[in-house]
């Protein structure tokens, strides 16, 4: 089966730095964009502002520290399902019939890592041309009690089972960059990302995000980009790049390929 797997980036679809606040036209432009380009895409998307502030402020990515958790679990939970109502609804009125997969249901972490997860529910809604989304979410694990599951461990089981003709990573710049685009006027985009990128980039963060900083993320790319066609990083806040991007055109972004490059 050929898909497209596509992630949207939590600083494309909500605003980061302020708590539950949802990126509205962000969000339908481009559930318009998959919806038009004809293809059939696995969709997972990042918990933003819905997720990272209180699983920050109750450690649980560090797993079951104490009962006091328990609360921030259930919160974090709540919240990232509220942002994953608001991209389903974006999807419904872009006309693309979509189904929602919480990690939290049907998958298992081993310490921290994404372990197992119920992929024939993929497989079984693309068969019905129902297009399926998950995003990142509080899962149970068999050695923390529970972890952080990312939109990046997600999208690497997905790759694996898949293996995509096209992956697209959609963040809030152009793609990968020498430096924070965003504090730095001199950062640069790297057009081709190998391995030995890692050595060149920030490993900082402008705001607070439990899954990892961009070093991480990029290493979780690199991981995956062996499994697809074409892996690559764009900027979802332009309009029409994902499209385009969906479509087989050349656009702006990061190439991001597997080996030493």
């Amino acid at each position: 089966m050929s898909v497209a797997l596509v992630k949207l980036g939590g600083s494309v679809i909500t605003d980061k730095t302020r708590y539950r606040v949802f990126n509205q036209e962000s969000a339908d432009r481009l559930a318009g964009e998959i919806a038009s380009s004809g293809k059939q895409v696995v969709l997972v998307h990042g918990a933003g502002s819905f997720g990272h502030m209180l699983a920050h402020e109750h450690q649980l990515h560090k797993g079951y520290l104490s009962d006091s958790q328990r609360f921030g679990v259930a919160r974090v939970q709540w919240d990232v399902r509220d942002l994953n109502r608001e991209v389903m609804q974006c999807l419904d009125h872009a006309g693309l019939p979509a189904t929602s997969i919480p990690p939290s249901a049907c998958a298992l972490m081993e310490g921290g890592q994404l372990k197992r997860m119920d992929l024939d529910l993929f497989h079984r809604y693309l068969d019905l041309g129902i297009t399926p989304v998950t995003f990142g979410d509080v899962v149970l694990d068999s050695q923390r009690k529970f972890g952080i599951c990312s939109g990046d461990q997600l999208m690497y089981l997905l790759a694996k089972e898949f293996r995509p003709k096209l992956i697209v990573f959609c963040a809030d710049v152009d793609g990968i960059f020498t430096a924070d685009p965003n504090l730095d006027k001199g950062a640069t985009l790297i057009e081709r990302v190998d391995r030995s990128t890692l050595d060149s980039i920030p490993r900082t963060s402008r705001v607070t995000d439990v899954t990892g900083s961009i070093y991480g993320k990029l290493e979780s790319m690199l991981s995956m980009a062996p499994l697809a066609k074409s892996t690559m990083v764009i900027n979802g806040l332009v309009p029409g790049r994902l499209a385009a991007a969906l479509k087989g055109e050349r656009v702006k972004g990061s190439m991001v390929v597997g080996g030493q490059g």
